[in-house]
């Protein structure tokens, strides 16, 4: 090989694998960010309600849901459900933004996702084409993964591996 030699690509390898689920990451993150700030800040859909509402989405849903009994437990309070609904989004991608819990957080989107593509668009056919699938597919390897790299995870992690004693020189931690 020229130029680099088979450590120096295996190291490389070895680093991308590291790095694979940062833009995953980022874009689930951001987008979660991002769809909950667009329901609080939507007055049209904050409504029990009218064209655009919560409400009138529940009530859409509510035949052609696989679970219509979650959508009636939604309709119960839709103004409350999208409020909860909408500061679970923010802080599900907060924590897959900052990587602070993020199994708990990916788990989180993948409820989030789930439970969406269960009610709202349940009915989508053909199935790939109603996104909350795929965005909870998306969550399963950051679920099982984590965040292990520019994480406050990862940060944490190595904080409490240093602040670890040592056993005759042997890391107690591997």
């Amino acid at each position: 090989m020229t130029g680099f030699a088979r450590s120096d690509l295996a190291a490389l390898r070895a680093r991308t694998a590291r790095h694979a689920l940062l833009p995953l990451r980022v874009f689930l993150g951001v987008t979660f960010v991002y769809a909950g700030l667009d329901k609080l800040t939507d007055s049209a859909f904050l409504k029990d309600s009218g064209t655009g509402s919560i409400g009138e989405l529940m009530h859409a849903v509510r035949d052609s849901s696989a679970i219509p009994a979650l959508v009636d437990l939604a309709l119960k309070g839709p103004v409350t459900f999208a409020v909860l609904l909408a500061i679970g989004e923010i802080l599900v991608g907060l924590g897959t933004l900052v990587g602070l819990f993020g199994r708990v957080a990916a788990a989180g989107g993948a409820l989030i996702s789930l439970s969406l593509w269960l009610t709202v668009s349940w009915q989508t056919t053909p199935y790939y084409y109603g996104n909350d699938l795929i965005y909870l597919m998306s969550w399963l390897p950051l679920v099982l993964a984590g965040a292990p790299t520019f994480s406050l995870d990862a940060l944490l992690a190595t904080r409490r591996h240093d602040a670890l004693p040592s056993y005759r020189g042997q890391d107690l931690v591997p």
